[in-house]
């Protein structure tokens, strides 16, 4: 290779220029030019207010398996000699006689007592663990209007149409479903939905009739329309934007605040809008799909009850939603919108919160089957204290009415 200096020329060998190559890339590309787009991989902050949330629900995921093994007993109680057998059978992960210890760290759930004529210990639910279970078997029921129209705008934002049986029937506690729903969501609104059997594969599906174009609205849309009317922000600030809240001790640089402002700018398709007639090859069409994932994301999990649900399952909608094949580093560069918290499941298990639903560990705007799950929480969580306090007045007060009857 040859460079011409004038009228002398010089002569290069190969080592030198490739040097000489990658020194004149570096010069004629604009520093920083990178920069200003938003990092493919970033590192987890962690957010210790959700962290110590999912530290309950992780005891709660337990305390609910035993709930529902102790009410598919015989009058509803179980013998304390059969729990390591049944727990190992529940792959609960407890060791020998750790079942019945765990029981005891909660006693305003499970009651341990001695059976009067077998002279056995059994245990059963408290009187307010069974209140609990009612309350949202009630607000589960009471809400089932609610529940069709979530179902119905989950499926519509599929791009067939149609959503496997199972793979709602996984998420059906996070999306409000009663245990029954495919006879009293599905099956009871044919004027909605219709179960068939695909050819292919043999799965149940459950398809929408026709799309709702009331429903078409996602939720960030009418968080945007409050800002725009209560706090006079510019309409083009807002009107692609989400609202983004980073956790503690994330560090955002000049060119990273810079890169949110573009993107929070950056046009982008509907979730319930048919993209398949789109040509999305072009660079310009990629960066919109892929806000448009971000979009989809959020509104599954406005969807649910509880504004959370695992990775794993927010992967089985993966293909019909066209989400990213990686999605656990896809959150991760929008940690200001979704967190992702690895506690209560010996990090094995991913949640989802979305961040703007949540204010000090609890719902800004709770429902009532937030509220009965949440009381479970607080039995949970319950001094164990209190409970013998409670216990020494009912056998006070029952004392007191004996004597009564005596007199």
């Amino acid at each position: 290779m040859k460079f011409f200096l004038g009228n002398a020329s010089l002569t290069l060998n190969p080592k030198t220029k490739s040097t000489i190559l990658t020194s004149i890339h570096l010069i004629l590309v604009k520093p920083f030019s990178q920069s200003t787009s938003i990092p493919t991989k970033q590192e987890r902050v962690r957010d210790h207010g959700f962290d110590n949330y999912m530290e309950v629900e992780k005891k709660i995921r337990k305390v609910v398996k035993f709930h529902s093994l102790i009410l598919s007993q015989p009058n509803n109680t179980i013998a304390i000699s059969l729990l390591d057998t049944l727990a190992r059978r529940l792959g609960l992960g407890f060791k020998q006689h750790e079942p019945g210890a765990f029981l005891l760290k909660f006693p305003h759930v499970f009651e341990i007592y001695e059976h009067p004529v077998q002279r056995i210990l059994y245990c059963r639910l408290t009187r307010k663990a069974l209140e609990q279970i009612r309350h949202e078997h009630e607000a589960v029921l009471a809400q089932i209007p609610d529940a069709v129209t979530r179902l119905l705008k989950l499926i519509m934002m599929s791009n067939t149409g149609r959503i496997r049986l199972e793979h709602v029937r996984i998420a059906r506690t996070e999306f409000g479903l009663p245990e029954d729903f495919e006879f009293s969501v599905v099956l009871k609104h044919p004027e909605f939905f219709r179960l068939i059997d695909a050819e292919e594969t043999r799965d149940k599906y459950i398809e929408i009739v026709a799309k709702e174009p009331n429903l078409s609205v996602c939720a960030i849309e009418r968080v945007r329309e409050i800002e725009y009317r209560t706090k006079g922000i510019d309409a083009e600030d807002v009107r692609f934007s989400f609202v983004v809240n980073f956790p503690p001790g994330f560090k955002i640089g000049k060119y990273f605040r810079i890169a949110v402002w573009k993107w929070q700018r950056l046009p982008y398709w509907s979730p319930y809008e048919d993209i398949s007639g789109y040509d999305l090859r072009s660079l310009e069409a990629q960066k919109r799909l892929e806000k448009r994932a971000v979009a989809c994301i959020h509104e599954l999990l406005s969807l649910t009850v509880e504004k959370k649900i695992t990775l794993e399952r927010i992967a089985h909608f993966r293909n019909v939603m066209n989400l990213p094949k990686k999605l656990k580093e896809f959150l991760l560069q929008h940690q200001g919108i979704f967190y992702i918290s690895t506690r209560g499941n010996y990090g094995k298990l991913h949640t989802v919160f979305l961040r703007e639903a949540y204010k000090k560990g609890e719902m800004v705007e709770p429902n009532d089957v937030y509220l009965a799950r949440r009381r479970l929480a607080e039995l949970v969580l319950m001094s164990p204290r209190k409970a013998k306090v409670d216990a020494e007045l009912v056998n006070y007060r029952n004392g007191l009415d004996d004597e009564d009857d005596i007199e």
